[in-house]
């Protein structure tokens, strides 16, 4: 019985490795122009698949208008005066901004704070000891009652430099706004405070700069607050706008 399960299996094997054998019969293999062609082939579609891929990000890096539609700009800006150009005169004073609107100045970057009687005023510092050598701060004070600069003041955000001008005197910001109505302006609101930030609002509204001022602060709950009183502000224009058409 052995030897018969062993013949058996002898002969199925037989039969497979022939019918293997008979069914290869009807392949032929490549030949090796064929195998050159169809690399040839795989390589040229690769080659024209990345070769698409570059020109088409070339030319939308380009021209990113294909896609999507320019942004309009209100303004471009080259050149912005920080602090009115500090360094040249007395920082945040309508002289240092006349002078840096004088030599072509794109946008007057300026200072923020509330005095006591609530007149935005424009101020880099919330206490005037550095600025006025007065220890005291802006808010304790109404407006008539602040002190000038002093005649020279160091430039902080600069080592060793120092500033001087005949223009001593702290100005209100719509005094700004009336003195340079078409120049951009960029406002640093000092102090996380309501009525700071709805006075700026106001003020911005009432010259019809909403296309010319850029306001905010580093702090994200500030410029939070910005971004929520000038919805606000659009919100109640639109109404007050639809009110006066029905009349």
């Amino acid at each position: 019985p052995g030897r018969a399960s062993g013949s058996g299996g002898g002969a199925a094997a037989v039969r497979r490795a022939q019918a293997s054998e008979v069914a290869g019969w009807g392949r032929t293999p490549l030949s090796l122009p064929a195998r050159e062609g169809r690399a040839m082939s795989t390589a040229l579609y690769v080659l024209s698949t990345l070769g698409g891929y570059l020109l088409t990000s070339a030319l939308l890096l380009k021209c990113p208008g294909l896609l999507h539609r320019p942004k309009r700009h209100r303004f471009r800006c080259r050149h912005i005066s920080h602090r009115g150009g500090a360094g040249e005169n007395l920082e945040n004073t309508m002289g240092a901004f006349r002078h840096a609107v004088n030599v072509g100045t794109d946008m007057l970057e300026l200072d923020c704070h509330l005095t006591k009687d609530e007149q935005v005023v424009v101020s880099h510092d919330e206490n005037l000891k550095r600025s006025t050598g007065l220890d005291v701060n802006i808010a304790d004070l109404k407006y008539s009652e602040l002190p000038p600069y002093l005649c020279r003041l160091d430039v902080t955000f600069q080592k060793e430099c120092y500033c001087e001008g005949e223009d001593k005197r702290i100005p209100l910001l719509k005094e700004v706004f009336e003195a340079f109505p078409h120049t951009p302006v960029n406002i640093d609101i000092k102090v996380n405070n309501d009525v700071l930030i709805k006075k700026v609002s106001e003020l911005v509204r009432q010259y019809q700069r909403e296309h010319l001022t850029v306001w905010g602060n580093v702090s994200h709950e500030i410029v939070d607050k910005c971004h929520k009183e000038a919805q606000r502000t659009r919100e109640d224009l639109k109404k007050s706008t639809v009110n006066h058409l029905a009349y």
